[in-house]
């Protein structure tokens, strides 16, 4: 159930990438349900309006308060349309989200230039337009706060060559530093999660794509044994991070990232 004192209670979240492939939790998923028990009024985006239907339900079985919207964020015009909707709806932003990515495979050698292009566009470009249409929004208030998802990928070889994928999470991871400093003196805090090897519905839909039934089990075990901890997380792990940067219990940290992979990344080999 909604929380009424909870630590997002009052605030209105655009959460983008609010969807999912299948029934699980993922990240987008998770953020918004995650922020609708905590009193947010969530503006939930998706390029699609019915990979949000088990997001609007969970959302409604905790009674929070959530619109969703249809938007393909690559696109400025359809952002700023999405922007003036919400500030119709709900008056304001407070928070930000920007989770929408996804990986392809490939080095530079193997990556077509028009895939390089698209991941560059789905995990970097994305997170520049929202940021550019709502900033002015909480800089005029000058309050607000803003979580982008990067990813491992950003900062270390995770065992798949996906070149264009890991340069543009380390960009976001960039873009959150720089613009996280600009913009500490105007009251907006921009901070950076990095989540690991989850167990998501994305990674059942890439491993059910990539591998024949019978090699998924043996994938996932290959996954877990990079991880120190003894399960792999999912989506409300992401969730809680991005909650707690989000809020004001963070209220003193911004430029910085917050690494959500289960110690993979402490790990020396």
């Amino acid at each position: 159930m909604v929380s009424q004192s909870g630590r997002l209670s009052g605030k209105v979240a655009i959460v983008t990438g609010a969807g999912c492939v299948g029934p699980g939790w993922g990240n987008g998923r998770a953020i918004a349900v995650r922020f609708a028990q905590e009193g947010a009024r969530v503006f939930a985006v998706d390029k699609e309006l019915t990979a949000m239907d088990e997001t609007l339900a969970l959302i409604a079985q905790t009674g929070g308060d959530v619109t969703p919207y249809a938007c393909d964020v690559t696109d400025s015009v359809a952002i700023q349309k999405l922007v003036e909707t919400c500030i119709a709806k709900y008056g304001t932003v407070d928070v930000l989200v920007n989770n929408v990515g996804g990986p392809s495979r490939g080095g530079p050698i193997e990556l077509s230039e028009e895939n390089w292009d698209q991941q560059i566009d789905i995990n970097l470009k994305t997170v520049f337009l929202m940021c550019k249409y709502v900033m002015p929004i909480m800089e005029a208030k000058g309050a607000g706060a803003i979580v982008n998802i990067s990813s491992t990928s950003g900062i270390r070889f995770t065992g798949a060559p996906q070149v264009g994928y890991a340069a543009a999470k380390a960009g976001v991871i960039q873009f959150g530093r720089v613009v996280g400093v600009e913009y500490a003196k105007k009251g907006i805090r921009i901070n950076t999660v990095l989540p690991g090897q989850l167990h998501t519905p994305l990674v059942e839909a890439t491993l059910a794509g990539a591998q024949s039934a019978g090699d998924s089990e043996r994938l996932l075990k290959i996954r877990q044994a990079r991880i120190p901890m003894p399960f792999m997380g999912d989506g409300r792990d992401t969730a809680n991070a991005v909650l707690f940067l989000a809020s004001d219990e963070a209220r003193f940290i911004t430029g910085t990232e917050l690494i959500v992979d289960g110690g993979m990344s402490a790990k020396c080999d």
